[in-house]
Order: C-alpha cells, then structure tokens, then sequence
C-alpha cells in the first residue's frame, strides 16, 4: 500500500524493491507496475488529474517543461542517487499527463544474467567493424542486449566507443576503451545532428539507439561501410521485417544500392522478446531469440532480394550460431525455463513447435529406457 503523498521519487523507489521493469502512471487508476511480465496496480488511491499533471514537477527542469508543453510528449532519463536509472516518457491523453517508465538496472547485466546464448559474445569478439542490429518491439530487451555487448567492447579493446540515445539509459564508465554518450535534447538537438558529426570524433565503435529514419539508416551503414564497428537497435519483431523495415525509407530506385551495401556491411540481426519463466527457474523474464549470421550464402539473398529464403537458411544454420524463434522456444521448454503452453502461443508456427518437442519428447523418452536397462 502506497500511503502519503504521492511523488515521483516514492513511487520510482517502489520500481526498485519491487523489481518492476515498468510503471505506468494513468489518470483514474492506481500507479500500474510490471512486474515479471503482468501488469499488477499497486494499493493505493487512483491518480487524480491534479496528480498527474504535476507529478513530474519535481524532475523536470525548464527546458524540459517547455517541450513537454509545446509537443505533449517528451522523452527523457532519470536517475536516483542509489544508481538505478529510468526512461521515461510524458504523454498527453485527455488533457492531462500520462507517464510511461522503464526501469534500467545500474550494473549492466551478463549475457548470463540475461540468458542469452553464447553467440552474442563471439560476435562482439570476432567482429571489429560492421554492422550488428539487434531488433524486437517495444519491451523486448534490446536496449539490455546492447548495453551487455558494448560494455563487452568497453571491456576488452582499447577503443573509443561514442553513443547516440535518445534517451541515454545505461551509464558506461571507461574500463579498456574511452566512452563518450551523447543524449539528444541535452547533448545534441537530434539524431541527424549527431550521426553528421560522429565521424569527426574519431570513434571505433558506434552505438546508435534506434534507427528510426532515411538519415539514421544510411549514417548506420555508411559507419559500417568505412571500418567502424557500428551496433544500432530497429523496432521490428523479427529478422524478416527488419529488412523490409531499413528498406522502406528509401525510394524504390535506391533500394538495389542499399542491399548491396547491407549485404557486405552486416555481419548480424539478433531479434528477440521476453517471456515470463516458470517460478521454478528463478529467472524471471527469459528471451526467445532468432539470429541471422550473415555468411556467404545471406550475403547473396540479401543482395538479390531473396528475404523470403533466409527463415530456411536460419532453420539448418544452428552450427553456425543462427537460430529460429522456434528452435529458442524449444530449447527453453526443454530447459524447463518456460511451460510448453506459452511456448506454444508465441511460436510463430504452432504445428512446427510441436513437431520438435514431440520428437526431444521421444529422444528424452528413449534416453530414459535405455538407463533403466
């Protein structure tokens, strides 16, 4: 039960012991937290108008109040002075201020911590320039992901790594590399301000938050194309439609010139999205992952347009670290992490998920008789 006046550094506070990953703020209801995945409204009174419209007083500053003000939305990050930060975005609906909040731990996870296969590490340590996406919808984890195999860069190289967010979420501290973070609306106006001017910072590696646009895109692959290494994050839900997604901000007469430019600049699209884990697996939150490696056999379907072949290739490519949304969906029953039901209803082909735990089901089965004999 929330009692006393409501303020924003209570109910971010109530984020962190509660480990909730996001808090919604509404008119008319109760303070909202997610927590492992399910929406659950804290005991306390519904937000009023009054509440809400001035709930966020105390952590805006000026410049912040009057673009909030002029366009009704406002994107921003906070942070408390235990070291938890928070993104944050102010909307308007109904006249008044509604929030949406995503809590970001202060110590950057492992890949273990998040339960991602072992192919995210080799990739940061095989590759030294490129591009790497990684790609899911909204609360997926992909900001997490990222944050992981830049601090992996940050950790092993001697590099100069220069970030684009919007806004910046994880604070990086310089271990073997240097680190600069730009944040747009406080470091720079916006994303095309930054991605003209990065070049000339002379980084190694560049992170940019989203692609979102023409600008954003072709800054990506022109990064990629002259020997940066270069991670972004592009709000598709699975491999195929990032292609379609990067390609639709172009005109139909430049798109042959951005998959030729793709096909020899990508060196990888990790899509994923997170799932609530059984209880008896302590984890939480697990993703489910598909993972396009750009050999030379996807180097030449994305040239030529054959998007269409590349689910095949990822299906009978495991050796080389490629997985399908099913073959993660499975592994994860297997490994008791998730129950075979919510697999089911996630898989983007139900007959095909159920044809390969039926046969671990018969292999496990088999394995079973035999140790019994």
């Amino acid at each position: 039960m929330i009692t006393g006046s409501l303020t924003i550094h209570r109910l971010l506070q109530a984020m962190c012991k509660l480990q909730a990953s996001d808090l919604h703020i509404k008119v008319g209801i109760p303070p909202t937290f997610r927590i492992n995945g399910l929406l659950k409204a804290a005991q306390a009174d519904p937000i009023s108008e009054e509440e809400a419209d001035h709930l966020f007083d105390a952590i805006l500053n000026e410049d912040q109040k009057q673009r909030y003000i002029k366009n009704r939305h406002l994107d921003m990050s906070w942070h408390l002075p235990e070291g938890d930060r928070f993104r944050i975005n102010l909307f308007s609906s109904g006249s008044h201020t509604h929030a949406a909040i995503r809590r970001v731990n202060a110590i950057i996870p492992s890949y273990d911590q998040l339960h991602l296969p072992e192919i995210y590490s080799k990739l940061v340590t095989q590759t030294t320039e490129g591009l790497i996406l990684v790609v899911g919808t909204t609360g997926s984890g992909k900001s997490t992901t990222l944050a992981a195999m830049v601090d992996q860069v940050n950790s092993t190289r001697s590099t100069n790594i220069v970030t684009i967010e919007d806004p910046v979420e994880y604070q990086f501290f310089p271990k073997v590399s240097i680190i600069s973070q730009r944040e747009i609306g406080i470091d720079v106006d916006d994303f095309r301000t930054a991605l003209r001017s990065v070049v000339r910072e002379d980084p190694d590696v560049i992170f940019i938050g989203e692609m979102r646009d023409h600008e954003t895109v072709l800054a990506a692959i022109q990064a990629a194309e002259t020997g940066h290494l270069v991670f972004a994050t592009l709000h598709t839900a699975d491999v195929m439609q990032s292609f379609g997604r990067m390609l639709e901000f172009f005109p139909q007469q430049e798109r042959d010139f951005i998959r030729s430019s793709l096909s020899a600049c990508l060196k990888a699209v990790l899509a994923q999205k997170l799932l609530p884990a059984l209880e008896s697996s302590g984890a939480g939150i697990v993703p489910v992952t598909e993972i396009l490696i750009n050999n030379t056999t996807v180097r030449e379907k994305i040239r030529e347009g054959y998007d269409e072949d590349l689910p095949s290739i990822i299906g009978t490519s495991s050796a080389e670290g490629m997985r399908s949304f099913n073959m993660s969906l499975a592994e994860l029953v297997t490994d008791e992490k998730i129950a075979m039901a919510l697999a089911l209803d996630h898989s983007p082909n139900r007959e095909a998920l159920a044809s390969i735990l039926k046969g671990v089901q018969v292999k496990q089965q088999g394995l079973v008789s035999r140790l019994r004999g």
